[in-house]
């Protein structure tokens, strides 16, 4: 299946005006970012960049998506002939998976002709708001949960195709697993599930419908244990198990009461080493109400695969530099009022003092970059600098992903998923916030776009 027909019809209009007007073919930079984070997010977490780069790969027009444009008669044959064999043959340099955003990080630049780069919009737009979406919301539950497992669940609230999307997203910022079959299939996310409801309401007895799951799952089961009366089901679970019994699930209620007395009950009868785990309309707040209970473990639903209140983080693509009829690359950018952008393709830094990060540098051009080395190398050497400082580095953000159309590092999808899951544990770990401070706050740090001020913000 191709990709191509994943976006917008005035993506293909521009580019038959463009090439009847002989611009199709200027170099030209397009950059991804977000102009400010959701109110109280502290950081967005992006995901979804792996899945972008297998769309790039897959942006081509077969026989069937050429004889619907035929039909649908918006195009002419000409540009449907230039469609026919349309590959990108560009370069794409982004943040690395599981990496950590903030206002005006360029989270992926895609630098080739206008007739390249121009069609990648709308699946580009798709596919990474829709995945960091979950991963921002998903980054905070986990934070939230302070250690204890979580167990993404929430396939039945969303598209069949964006539940496989969310889980692989959620396991990027350090959900421990998931429900859902496909994206364990695909991306090897460790699956999880044991009983429903429903499966209690089977038999005439709780105490059968137990002895029914424990013969085939084994004493280390999970046995939902609010069909009825919680105290009573604790109680058979543990007489038909023994203290191996893995788990008991609370899935309604005031969850924080219920856990405690569950513990206690659990402890009285031998069960020391018997887990609670909670589902039911999670989300960080609730992570965060529950920091005391004693539970073990949570599974979370539609909160999480929803993006937790704000769904798109607003990620836009943007022109930021083209070819002029002088053969040389200018800056461009739309100045309308609260949309304005920085013109130019940037290079971005996360600055490190110490061990903690400390400003998102966003910089354009080389001599801005000058610049700010200039000014560095003076703020660090002046006698008033703090000891901290002078252990100042700057991490780069931006990698090769594609050059020339082509992967630069082939890696299966699981291995991606992976490498992006312990990308996001170490980004996270460089901002140092404590999970007691709660969910939200202010942007953790500031984003600076000029190169003096960028030297100044250690001051």
């Amino acid at each position: 299946m191709t990709s191509a027909l994943l976006t917008d019809l005035y993506e293909l209009t521009m580019l038959e005006a463009a090439r009847e007007a002989g611009t199709a073919s200027r170099r030209c930079v397009f950059e991804v970012f977000t102009r400010s984070l959701p109110p109280g997010r502290r950081y967005g977490a992006l995901a979804g960049t792996g899945r972008v780069l297998d769309a790039i790969a897959q942006f081509r027009f077969d026989d069937a998506d050429l004889r619907y444009l035929r039909r649908a008669g918006v195009l002419q044959e000409s540009t449907l002939e230039h469609l026919a064999s349309y590959r990108f043959r560009g370069d794409v340099h982004g943040y690395e998976e599981g990496e950590l955003y903030f206002p005006s990080s360029p989270v992926l630049r895609i630098e080739g002709t206008f007739e390249d780069a121009v069609m990648l919009e709308t699946v580009v737009l798709s596919i990474l708001n829709h995945d960091s979406g979950v991963a921002s919301a998903g980054s905070r539950m986990v934070t939230a949960a302070r250690g204890r497992p979580c167990i993404e669940m929430g396939g039945r609230r969303v598209h069949e195709d964006a539940a496989i999307a969310a889980a692989r997203a959620a396991y990027v910022v350090g959900f421990d697993s998931t429900s859902n079959l496909a994206a364990g299939a695909h991306y090897r996310v460790p699956v999880a599930g044991t009983a429903a409801h429903a499966f209690t309401l089977l038999f005439g007895t709780e105490e059968e419908a137990f002895r029914a799951q424990l013969a085939a799952q084994g004493a280390g089961t999970t046995v939902l244990v609010d069909t009825y009366d919680v105290e009573a089901a604790v109680r058979t679970a543990v007489r038909i198990a023994g203290p191996e019994l893995g788990a008991v699930r609370l899935d309604s209620g005031d969850l924080g009461e219920q856990a405690a007395a569950v513990r206690a009950l659990l402890d009285s009868l031998g069960a020391h080493a018997t887990k609670i785990t909670a589902t039911g309309d999670l989300d960080e707040y609730r992570l965060e109400e529950l920091a005391g209970a004693p539970l073990d473990g949570f599974g979370i639903g539609t909160r999480l695969v929803t993006g937790g209140g704000h769904p798109a983080p607003g990620f836009v693509y943007k022109l930021v530099e083209r070819e002029g009829a002088d053969g040389l690359m200018h800056p461009v950018g739309k100045q309308s009022r609260n949309k304005a952008t920085l013109g130019a393709g940037k290079r971005a830094f996360r600055m490190i003092v110490g061990e903690r990060a400390h400003a998102e540098l966003v910089l354009p051009g080389e001599a801005e970059i000058d610049e700010f080395e200039r000014e560095l190398t003076a703020e660090l050497t002046s006698h008033a600098a703090h000891p901290d400082w002078r252990r100042t580095s700057l991490r780069p953000l931006q990698k090769p992903l594609l050059i020339g159309g082509e992967r630069v590092q082939e890696l299966s999808a699981p291995a991606r998923v992976q490498a992006a899951r312990d990308r996001h544990a170490a980004s996270l770990a460089e901002l140092g916030l404590p999970a007691d401070a709660g969910p939200d706050g202010d942007v953790a740090i500031p984003t600076v776009t000029d190169g003096v001020e960028a030297a100044r913000v250690l001051r």
